[in-house]
């Protein structure tokens, strides 16, 4: 009988777990889908108030590797215009560490470069979720990756790389 209690506590609070988990995947997926169409919408205060103070935002071209306030400068003309960029996300996939104060993630999205991936880090704060990094890539299908590498080969030899 005393295995029994044991194994029902058990499985409560593995359901109870299992439950909180979806609730912060839901929150999480919230989070990032309104960072996103805050882009879309070129709403500034938010899109930027959901990156960390120190946060750092990796772009398709090596050369982009921003923090908060150089993201900001770079993208500060498009959101002026009113439309940032528009990213469709997704297979979606977070994970959470088991204190439930950090979570990492990967997405696929529909973007004007066609399909590119997404990937971050979030930390949980007093203010709610923030973006510690995110790093944004443009997919290569490995049927086309030998154009690939002759297109990049060729923009390379011409600026003397």
């Amino acid at each position: 009988m005393k295995s029994f209690f044991v194994l029902l506590l058990l499985t409560c609070l593995s359901a109870g777990a299992h439950a909180q988990s979806v609730t912060v995947i839901n929150e999480l997926n919230h989070f990032i889908d309104a960072w996103h169409k805050a882009a879309a919408d070129a709403n500034e205060k938010l899109f930027f108030g959901c990156i960390a103070d120190n946060g750092i935002y990796i772009g398709t071209d090596a050369t982009e590797r921003w923090t908060k306030p150089e993201f900001l400068a770079y993208a500060k003309p498009y959101f002026d215009k009113g439309k940032a960029w528009t990213f469709t996300p997704h297979n979606r996939d977070f994970h959470v560490t088991s204190e439930g104060n950090f979570a990492w993630f990967s997405e696929l999205l529909t973007t004007r470069m066609g399909t590119c991936r997404g990937s971050g880090i979030l930390r949980k704060t007093a203010d709610g979720w923030k973006i510690e990094q995110y790093h944004l890539s443009v997919t290569v299908p490995n049927e086309a990756m030998k154009d690939f590498i002759a297109l990049m080969d060729s923009y390379q030899h011409e600026r003397g790389k």
